[in-house]
């Protein structure tokens, strides 16, 4: 397997284990407070969609030369990333707080415990509308990232492997635990993700533009540790100079009397 081909499942099994820990917070909130039938069709009724549209749009991106593919696609996926990076910066920085997934689940029980039940067929569609809605979401964000990923490096199930290896570990933990996964280090996964995806979205434009990287496939491993090292870099500023600022601040009149 090619050193493209393992950052690919990487990539895909990380940003979609982050999303379906989100979607996961929703899913079981809703089946603890409003019944498992209901939600559970919900949820399923959402993955259905979402592998409909995978298969549809899979052939026609597909269809598309690689060369302008890739250039699209690196530029889609460069932006896409460097969004996920920003915030994960920010968050790491302390400038930004990070999600709480416990704080989140205790949220989503209080709403629904309230929310009162219309039912039609034995369906409760608050729950199977919010259950849709929440795994919908969340796996678009994972069939983006499976089409264009697959498309661009020519192996659809490759990617699609990646994302249903996280799918079924966060499921089975779920599962198991019955409550938010609150312990992952979600900005951590996300840190790496949008790292993963600005290597990608670099390394393909360019060679969309038709400019061959030294070393092949190997040069994706020197943009991800350049890009890793800036990062890191922009985080550690960013936490000296909120520090420096708390530090400048005037103490509260008396605070020292």
């Amino acid at each position: 397997m090619k050193t493209s081909d393992i950052i690919l499942v990487l990539t895909a099994f990380l940003a979609s284990g982050v999303e379906a820990v989100e979607a996961l917070t929703v899913v079981l909130a809703t089946g603890i407070t409003r019944g498992w039938r209901s939600t559970l069709i919900g949820a399923g009724a959402a993955l259905l969609v979402l592998a409909v549209m995978i298969a549809a749009l899979g052939p026609a991106l597909a269809s598309v030369p690689i060369d302008t593919l890739r250039l699209l696609v690196g530029a889609l996926l460069l932006i896409f990333g460097l969004q996920w990076l920003r915030k994960a910066i920010l968050r790491a920085g302390g400038y930004k707080p990070t999600r709480d997934e416990a704080a989140i689940y205790r949220a989503q029980l209080a709403e629904q415990e309230g929310a009162s039940a219309r039912t039609t067929s034995g369906v409760d569609w608050y729950a199977f509308t919010l259950a849709f809605k929440s795994v919908f979401l969340e796996g678009f964000e994972v069939a983006f990232i499976v089409l264009t990923f697959g498309t661009a490096q020519g192996n659809i199930p490759l990617a699609a492997l990646g994302a249903l290896l996280a799918l079924g570990v966060v499921i089975l933990v779920g599962a198991l635990l019955r409550e938010p996964l609150s312990r992952v280090p979600e900005n951590t996964i996300k840190f790496a993700v949008g790292l993963l995806l600005s290597t990608f979205g670099l390394f393909w434009s360019v060679e969309g533009l038709g400019v061959e990287w030294p070393s092949g496939d190997l040069a994706i491993l020197g943009l991800l540790a350049y890009l890793t090292v800036i990062s890191l870099g922009c985080s550690a500023a960013l936490r000296s100079t909120g520090v420096r600022q708390a530090a400048e601040q005037p103490s509260p009149k008396g605070a020292g009397d």
